[in-house]
């Protein structure tokens, strides 16, 4: 089912708006489908067991601490709904970010596997040490990115005292850059879309003997990215465990998406814990990059791909191709599809960064606040009624999002949270 509706009502001559309506429902889009007719891939990689795997490797670094579920009270009030969590992942190694949790587990089981042993038995005391060094050699870990998942790989590389290539899409942030060279990484900005980036990564591994570090997957690359999806379950069982602790199940989960390894490894989880009583889960993308939800669309048994600049504000998720392991998941667990202007992203970072009473203040960055961006437009704004029904949310709702980066780039941080760039439509 697919469903484009208009945010805003214009109040303009009759033909202007007309004109604009139509914008509207280009920019606005949400896809549901029946899970009960569909074939269910294996959730045998993202269950329980694997995610306490993950999050004991996790806590083995020293600078690992358990980033924060926080609870927005006051703001699910004003906007009709039960209750809000927002997983913080700011807070992430003192990273700014979600994106080290997967590049440095798919690190560590490329090791792991190097040397014949298991990642349980490499705890990040023995991988940082003489012994596994002299066994390893020099090692080159090469990826690409808009700047989170590269500088968690530079990072990671730089700790085991290995080198790291990053190589970043055109209009990438400045800022993001130079973090990842003060991680000891070879990086740069080229004048190529992010996909492009990929495949020229991925060119300069196969020639020059380099371990590509990326959550794309395709034909022949897919251990990689399954081991980078299953690094993500560490924030999806933390806040499980404390949801669960709190005695509180989500109703919702609302998921941002570039190819989709974060959102699939999310939604994997919790519909492996909950089983038939999983969260209804809706996957986010922005318009200008929104391929998981054109495949969803066109729901062919094809992945389709999105081409160009793709010059969205939210530069974690500028992606034109879906990770085929990813859309598996999200094909059989995924209640909701959406793809959605800037607008919700700059709303959302404005929403979280300025707290209603005792709710805590959240810093996200455009990609990070996506998710949270769009519930407030649509629990906000009486137009959307369509909407909010389709997604059935009201106020016995508990939504759970997570904001996967904090103010990675502090002047455009800045730029839409204190001088309104990119305001509501």
């Amino acid at each position: 089912m697919k469903l484009a509706l208009l945010l805003h009502n214009i109040t303009v001559d009759k033909n202007y708006k007309n004109e604009r309506v139509g914008l509207m429902e280009e920019k606005y889009q949400i896809v549901s489908h029946d899970l009960s007719k569909r074939e269910k891939a294996s959730l045998d990689f993202l269950n329980e067991d694997v995610a306490k795997s993950t999050l004991a490797f996790h806590s083995s670094f020293d600078q690992y601490e358990e980033t924060p579920l926080v609870e927005l009270k006051n703001l699910a009030g004003y906007l009709g709904l039960k209750d809000i969590f927002v997983k913080d992942e700011s807070f992430r190694f003192g990273l700014n970010a979600f994106k080290v949790l997967g590049g440095s587990y798919a690190i560590g089981k490329y090791i792991a596997e190097k040397l014949g042993s298991e990642l349980d038995d490499l705890p990040y005391s023995k991988l940082i040490s003489n012994e596994v060094k002299e066994k390893l050699g020099e090692l080159t870990f090469i990826t690409a990115t808009d700047g989170n998942h590269g500088r968690g790989v530079a990072w990671t590389a730089n700790e085991l005292q290995q080198n790291s290539i990053v190589y970043m899409p055109k209009g990438s942030s400045k800022e993001r850059l130079e973090n990842i060279r003060a991680c000891g990484s070879k990086a740069e900005i080229k004048e190529m879309n992010y996909d492009e980036c990929v495949r020229l990564a991925n060119s300069e591994a196969e020639k020059n003997g380099y371990i590509m570090v990326q959550d794309t997957a395709w034909e022949g690359y897919e251990d990689i990215p399954t081991w980078i999806m299953q690094g993500y379950t560490t924030m999806a069982y933390e806040a499980y465990l404390r949801l669960k602790e709190m005695e509180v199940k989500p109703t919702h989960i609302f998921l941002q998406a570039g190819v989709g390894s974060m959102a699939s490894a999310v939604t994997g989880f919790f519909s492996s814990v909950y089983k038939d009583d999983k969260p209804i889960i809706t996957i986010v993308e922005p318009e200008k990059a929104n391929c998981i939800f054109k495949t969803a669309e066109a729901d062919d048994g094809e992945l389709h791909f999105v081409t160009g600049d793709m010059d969205t504000i939210m530069a974690g998720l500028a992606c034109g191709e879906p990770c085929t392991i990813g859309w598996d998941v999200l094909s059989s667990y995924s209640e909701h599809f959406m793809s959605v202007p800037d607008d919700s992203a700059a709303h959302g970072m404005r929403v979280l960064g300025n707290p209603i009473d005792d709710d805590q203040r959240v810093i996200s960055g455009e990609s990070g606040a996506a998710p949270l961006g769009v519930v407030a437009q649509i629990m906000e704004k009486p137009e959307l009624a369509e909407f909010k029904k389709e997604l059935g949310l009201d106020e016995n709702s508990v939504v759970l999002v997570i904001s996967t980066e904090g103010d990675t780039d502090a002047e455009h941080y800045r730029e839409i949270v204190w001088n309104g760039k990119n305001p509501n439509l």
